[in-house]
């Protein structure tokens, strides 16, 4: 940790409050084969399952940090919010591009996660300005909870952005290379913005015993997504023929997982809670700025966008 603290002095960054910018990036998804790890369809959409999640998620996210915006009267902190905002909005669109240029065209259907996710962000504002007129203090307590369960869903797309970022087996895989310039720059982008969350839930007089229980919450919706996503998708996969069962699932993922080609989920989610759950812990303490700033430079999407680096 102090080795990263070190880098991020030697260039400049305060890891606790960098410059996030949002970057217009765009992917062209025609090339890209629906099993993009060659020859991995489990790892390939256990990776999917995000962008099934994800571009509700986002929007989901914008809410939140939205609705505590007018709450927050550190200036700084009102400026990282907007340019976690315009990153969001990015992520959500690329993220969305995957649904309809890629899984969609290859006759897979996802409509039956994402559209009760859409209608659920569409009925949330009525949802809390009716709540916020009948109750402002249970209105605090509702999005001090979802801020803290998003905190806790940043924590692991920051650690899963240091991991994608670190990993060379991927390239060795002959992984598509938009799709890994996708995932690297949002990856990129979460290590950038990871600490943004936090601090709004904590200048929203945000605990920890809260920050606990939206943490186990998250948990198990990140198990949801992962697995119950990678095989839904599996099942609906045109090109697998053989029957879409658990213990199949298992050892294909554990064959990924020792090619590094995906993390060990239950090895990532429990093995990062003691350090998510250290009272103390602030998410400047993980990962590394520099190093996604130094991706963000060569990224061929984030440059074809005009990504000017500070």
């Amino acid at each position: 940790m102090a080795g990263l603290s070190e880098a991020a002095a030697n260039v400049g960054i305060d890891e606790r409050h960098p410059r996030i910018q949002p970057r217009r990036v765009s992917f062209d998804w025609e090339k890209t084969p629906l099993h993009w790890i060659p020859g991995d369809p489990v790892a390939t959409h256990m990776i999917n399952s995000f962008h099934i999640v994800l571009p509700e998620g986002e929007k989901w996210f914008i809410q939140c940090v939205k609705d505590a915006l007018p709450h927050i009267k550190d200036a700084k902190l009102r400026t990282e919010i907007k340019g976690f905002i315009g990153q969001e909005m990015v992520h959500a669109r690329s993220h969305q591009s995957v649904l309809t240029q890629l899984l969609e065209v290859n006759g897979i259907d996802v409509s039956k996660i994402t559209e009760p996710a859409a209608q659920g962000n569409a009925d949330r504002p009525a949802q809390m300005a009716a709540l916020k007129e009948r109750s402002p203090r249970l209105w605090r307590l509702r999005l001090r909870f979802e801020l803290a369960a998003v905190a806790a869903i940043e924590h692991y797309t920051a650690v899963l952005g240091q991991w994608i970022m670190d990993n060379d087996r991927l390239d060795e895989a002959g992984v598509d290379p938009t799709m890994l310039d996708l995932l690297r720059w949002h990856g990129a982008e979460e290590v950038e913005h990871r600490s943004v969350v936090f601090d709004v839930y904590q200048q929203m007089g945000g605990r920890y015993p809260m920050r606990v229980a939206a943490w186990a919450i998250s948990l198990f919706f990140l198990c949801w997504a992962v697995i119950g996503g990678g095989i839904y998708l599996m099942k609906q996969d045109p090109t697998i023929t053989r029957k879409v069962t658990l213990p199949r699932v298992y050892r294909s993922y554990r064959k990924s997982v020792r090619k590094g080609h995906i993390p060990g989920i239950f090895k990532l989610l429990l093995g990062e809670a003691p350090i998510y759950l250290k009272p103390s812990h602030h998410p400047s303490q993980i990962c590394s700025t520099p190093q996604a700033l130094a991706y963000l430079m060569k990224s061929p999407a984030a440059q074809a966008a005009g990504y000017d680096p500070y």
